[in-house]
């Protein structure tokens, strides 16, 4: 066998962010990786990544600032206060069906094209917004993904050729988010100390419970599910019959342990029923 030795030359800037795209997969910093990826064709200040599920539920994925936490920060009042609802991006993802393939689309806004006063206020004004760059990604299977740039007003506003270079990584980006939301979405059946429970359930169950878990409504579930909201209530109702729970509560304090983050939190804080 003949080996040959790796050249490793400084990489060319297409290969760089490619492979700094990667890198970011899975991390718990995707939007600051990201931010930091993209910063040598056009920097920003922040980037937010949401998306937009089949079920017309937003998911914040990732926020991050090139200083500081305002990005998060932000992010946080924008879910809390129903701005999704109000936000060009969402309200376009929410009306464009889905195709045979991937739809890119790429968005700009000024801060005063913001109609509604008290959105412009909370996301552009109070953080010194100046502009957005957005990459708009529709996903055959119905999935959304808003992937956005920020520059405040200590940045110059962003100029045909950052929309340009934008466009050339478009379909790297999109596929990076959506390889990202895929790896992150674990499913209770994915941590050991569930594996036992779930194989109680039929793969229906299954279903529903890994829904519930994502924080989704029954009716969403079975949205996602493709089955009537009776349905899913008569799976849900013999999932949580066979795990021996009762309702949502007592359903994370049985898998809490092994649950993401944003689920974990809430399951801390209750205590299991009694046998």
């Amino acid at each position: 066998m003949k080996l040959l030795p790796v050249v490793q030359d400084t990489p060319a800037p297409a290969f760089a962010v490619a492979a700094a795209l990667m890198d970011a997969i899975g991390a718990d910093d995707f939007a600051a990786q990201v931010l930091r990826a993209l910063g040598g064709m056009f920097p920003a200040s922040h980037c937010t990544v949401f998306a937009l599920r089949s079920s017309g539920r937003v998911q914040a994925v990732s926020s991050a600032s090139a200083i500081g936490e305002v990005a998060t920060l932000t992010a946080v009042q924008y879910m809390r206060l129903g701005f999704d609802r109000k936000d060009s991006n969402m309200v376009w993802l929410s009306r464009r069906k889905p195709g045979k393939a991937t739809q890119l689309w790429i968005g700009l806004q000024q801060a005063e094209d913001v109609a509604d006063e008290h959105y412009r206020r909370v996301c552009y004004g109070d953080p010194g917004i100046r502009e957005r760059l957005s990459l708009l990604a529709v996903f055959a299977d119905g999935y959304r993904v808003s992937v956005s740039l920020y520059r405040n007003l200590a940045y110059p506003a962003f100029v045909p050729q950052d929309i340009e270079r934008l466009a050339q990584h478009a379909p790297l980006i999109a596929t990076a988010v959506m390889r990202h939301v895929q790896v992150t979405r674990r499913s209770p059946a994915d941590h050991a100390p569930q594996a036992r429970l779930m194989e109680q359930l039929s793969g229906r169950e299954r279903q529903i419970v890994t829904h519930v878990l994502e924080g989704l409504t029954t009716k969403e579930a079975a949205r996602e599910m493709g089955v009537s909201d009776t349905t899913a209530l008569t799976y849900r109702y013999r999932a949580f019959q066979h795990l021996g729970v009762r309702n949502h509560q007592e359903l994370l304090a049985l898998v809490g342990a092994g649950l993401p983050r944003r689920a974990s939190a809430r399951a801390g804080a209750i205590k299991p029923r009694k046998a």
